[in-house]
């Protein structure tokens, strides 16, 4: 009776203790990351003119949103931000750009100044994946 009590305990003290380490999103699959293939960091872009930014990844492959499949996710690329927490759904603003119908390139345009780009994996929910699958970040000059 006291090894079944002690067992309980055992169980139940181990669930408890990694309740609040979870954390949310997909598994990525060892060694995934994601690049900007173009443009290149440091590189200068036309001010208020559309140009082109293309996604590459690595160890991974690309789905729509909605699509749950096995080592796969869709991009999102981070302007002028920071990742965003990695237990959240991707923020959709002017800053987090979502191709959840699996781009992998796109066209922008940015104002005149310094400016970041980053990519950041999300899975079929926009959730970045554990761990996160996200590119260096770089920087581009609009003149």
């Amino acid at each position: 009776m006291y090894k079944l009590i002690a067992v309980a305990a055992l169980v139940a003290s181990a669930t408890w203790g990694t309740a609040g380490l979870a954390v949310a999103g997909t598994p990525a699959p060892p060694g995934a990351y994601a690049y900007i293939g173009y443009p290149n960091d440091g590189q200068v872009v036309q001010a208020n003119k559309p140009f082109r930014v293309w996604f590459g990844l690595r160890y991974m492959g690309v789905a729509p949103k909605g699509v749950k499949y096995p080592n796969t996710g869709h991009h999102h690329l981070l302007i002028d931000t920071d990742l965003p927490p990695p237990d959240q759904e991707i923020p959709s603003d002017r800053n987090h750009l979502h191709f959840g119908a699996g781009e992998t390139e796109t066209m922008i345009q940015l104002p005149p100044g310094k400016h970041t780009l980053q990519l950041l994996m999300g899975d079929d929910m926009h959730v970045p994946h554990n761990p996160p699958v996200y590119s260096k970040k770089i920087t581009v000059i609009a003149r």
